[in-house]
């Protein structure tokens, strides 16, 4: 332990811990958290895959992007190029582009080739997508142990981890069928935030640097972060030149990582200069930014104000630089169409801010980042005269950042959660312990329950569970003001039918063909079915995704002609899903608002499916 003295000096004290950290589990916690976080990783891996054992055994794959990630996954085992991916059975026969890498197929790639001779393709594949999401969750465990290690007590990390499975939205992207990518990027970051706290210079800015640059090969979700965890290295270095090597390996390691990330996972279609994916144009500024950021360490000059120049010059350069190079990436990075940008695109739900998003599904997101927030900045003040105000004022920095970026998009409520872990343990290490020492029976029971509901921020999504006590005639009941109504659930049980093994695999009695169907269905349909569709919701192929959106808003001729240029033989719909009633909404007496008023025309005639379908399937005559 340290003591501050008016000299300028840390000198050591001792070590005043209670005789508990004396027993022999205790110095095992210290001593063995690694071996111990991946044995509990072990263990909440095998619970998630129990409890959801239904879920994987159905394929349910609940998200577009999870049924295209497996889609693509399959294109590389049958023999697909590594540097192509399109998707061929999405508007053939030119296919549908997406801007993702290969990295997070390789895990789930890898899993199948090794279950596949034991249970067969089909159940290697189910296995696979329930274990594989999993993976990442080990490296975001490990990055919080470290972390609370760091920060707040060598013995705090268990505490840490149950904090992390407190933090709702961020959890579920590691849950089993969630294999996109969001899963593996939270994980770079929550090694990001471990390596910006390491005692150790080089090793933290290592961990950083290839965190980052594994996580932009990824995709740019996490760039903002990626662009902040870079400041606050620069800042460090600007306050304290004794961290050049911090600066110099995170420079080294920034920019090569993203060269070796570039080099082996960017499709041909990342090879040229696009905006939304570590292209030309992204793989430029990070290697600049390695290079300015070394040159800097390099220089390394006495005076804070010089290093604080110096470093406003490197960034001011590096933005005009990419202003006069790349000026078409000043705007959206995805560079859709104005219309599909309106139609389409900004009206993404998590692409909007959080205060536009309903009271009972914003509370719980929020006020987890908030209480941590709270306790990064009450660690940070109490550990002012201690080694550790600067990993602290990191986390607080960062943290700040994250809160702030739900202002921006509702998409940063995981990042921002996983960030708030820190501030949440240290919290609960002061209040806990407090609440335990009671000598009031009451306060060491009731109080510690309390204040853990409390800090974790778990109170949030109980504030909206519907309870019911009556007491002397009486109703000290709660319900929610805004329960669905009876159109809602009509959506939502549609939407939640329609992509169902039980509801599509049915049309495999059907010879292969392209069938016309919405958005939102394509990448399910191509998933459990040998058929193909015409799009998916990716803003690469926004003509494709027009193309669907004018077919049903229009006229009926019009909607035969745009079906006959994709060779579509087969028209499939799902009554109220949630892309439907847009159609109605915007386009009453569309072609989409006549099929659901039945009124069908002559060219369309009716395919039989099983009683108590949710679809509905037309045979297309030209």
């Amino acid at each position: 332990m340290f003591r501050w003295h008016g000299t300028g000096r840390l000198q050591d004290i001792p070590d005043q811990s209670p005789p508990a950290r004396q027993l022999p589990f205790v110095g095992e916690l210290e001593q063995d958290w690694l071996k111990l976080t991946l044995l509990a990783w072990a263990i909440i891996a095998t619970f998630y895959v129990y409890a959801r054992w239904n879920g994987i055994q159905w394929l349910s794959l609940g998200d577009t992007d999870d049924n295209m990630r497996l889609m693509q996954v399959r294109a590389l085992l049958d023999g697909q190029g590594w540097y192509d991916l399109r998707n061929y059975r999405l508007n053939p026969p030119q296919g549908l582009d997406v801007h993702w890498s290969r990295i997070v197929d390789l895990p789930i790639a890898g899993l199948i080739l090794i279950l596949k001779p034991f249970f067969g393709t089909a159940e290697a594949e189910r296995l696979a997508c329930g274990i594989a999401p999993l993976l990442p969750l080990s490296l975001a465990m490990l990055g919080v142990a470290a972390t609370a290690r760091r920060l707040v007590d060598k013995l705090a990390w268990p505490l840490a981890i149950v904090f992390l499975i407190c933090c709702s939205v961020t959890m579920l992207m590691f849950m089993p069928d969630r294999i996109d990518h969001h899963g593996w990027q939270l994980a770079m970051l929550s090694l990001t935030v471990a390596g910006l706290c390491d005692t150790s210079a080089m090793r933290g800015g290592a961990i950083v640097g290839l965190s980052t640059a594994v996580s932009l090969s990824i995709g740019l979700e996490m760039l903002p972060y990626a662009a902040m965890a870079g400041a606050i290295i620069a800042l460090r270095w600007v306050w304290d030149r004794a961290e050049a090597p911090r600066l110099t390996v995170y420079a080294l390691t920034l920019a090569g990582g993203t060269s070796i990330g570039f080099a082996l996972f960017a499709s041909w279609a990342n090879r040229v200069p696009r905006c939304d994916a570590l292209t030309p144009v992204w793989l430029s500024v990070m290697v600049a930014a390695g290079l300015f950021l070394y040159l800097l360490a390099r220089l390394n000059p006495a005076r804070r104000e010089v290093r604080l120049g110096l470093a406003i010059l490197a960034g001011a350069a590096i933005g005009a630089g990419f202003a006069l190079v790349f000026p078409q990436c000043l705007g959206r990075p995805e560079q859709v169409s104005p219309e599909l940008a309106r139609i389409w695109l900004n009206n993404v739900r998590e692409a909007k801010p959080i205060y536009q998003h309903p009271f009972r599904t914003a509370f719980p997101i929020v006020v987890l980042p908030v209480i941590g927030l709270l306790g990064a900045l009450l660690a940070t003040w109490r550990a002012r005269h201690t080694p550790r105000l600067i990993g602290w004022a990191a986390v607080s920095l960062f943290g700040t950042f994250a809160a702030a970026m739900l202002l921006w998009q509702a998409r940063a409520g995981p990042a921002a959660q996983l960030l708030a872990v820190p501030g949440v343990t240290a919290l609960a290490w002061i209040v806990l312990p407090w609440c335990l020492r009671s000598k009031f029976v009451l306060v060491r029971v009731f109080g510690t329950v309390l204040a853990f509901v409390t800090v974790s921020g778990l109170f949030a999504g109980l504030v909206f569970t519907p309870f019911n006590v009556r007491l002397f005639g009486h109703n000290f009941g709660y319900q929610p003001p805004d329960k669905p109504s009876a159109f809602v659930q009509r959506v939502n049980n549609a939407s939640g039918r329609c992509p169902t093994i039980p509801a599509l695999q049915p049309l495999d009695k059907l010879p292969p063909q392209t069938i016309f169907t919405f958005v939102d269905l394509g990448p399910r349909l191509v998933v459990v079915t040998h058929h193909n569709a015409i799009a998916g919701p990716y803003h690469r192929n926004g003509d494709a995704i027009l193309d669907v959106q004018h077919a049903f808003s229009g006229s009926a001729d019009q909607f035969r002609a745009i079906a006959k240029r994709h060779g579509a033989t087969l028209l499939l719909t799902c009554p109220n899903m949630s892309e439907s009633t847009v159609y109605r909404a915007r386009n009453p007496g569309g072609f989409y608002d006549q099929l659901a008023r039945d009124k069908i025309p002559a060219w369309l005639e009716p395919v039989p499916l099983p009683d108590k379908s949710p679809l509905r399937l037309w045979r297309i005559h030209y």
